[in-house]
């Protein structure tokens, strides 16, 4: 389910890749699909999806969510900004537990500072 990240260098980049991904899997218009829409609720998509969205993005940027990311990450630019970080394309979020930059950092070697 890995697809391609060409041109993908920074979370920017990254946060249109999701997007894209989010429209063209599961139709969600792209003007829904800001900053600071909530996945769920927003978005509409089932929690099954957004766990969907996670492996997708795991697989193909070769990032680990670790157990609780949903609890940590419900906007869409939280979203990217975490994955960014995972695969040290941007710096830590402030939004995310310690705890949780911990389960994080050691599943990730690439996760920023």
């Amino acid at each position: 389910m890995s697809r391609s990240i060409e041109g993908v260098s920074n979370w920017m980049h990254m946060f249109r890749w999701i997007v894209k991904l989010i429209r063209d899997e599961y139709g969600v218009d792209e003007k829904i699909l800001t900053r600071t829409a909530m996945l769920e609720t927003d978005c509409g998509l089932s929690i099954e999806q957004v766990e969907e969205v996670l492996e997708i993005i795991a697989e193909s940027f070769e990032v680990r969510f670790p157990s609780g990311t949903l609890d940590e990450v419900l906007k869409l630019e939280e979203l990217c900004m975490l994955a960014a970080w995972l695969r040290g394309l941007f710096k830590k979020p402030e939004f995310i537990s310690a705890d949780f930059e911990s389960r994080c950092r050691a599943s990730n070697p690439l996760a920023g500072a």
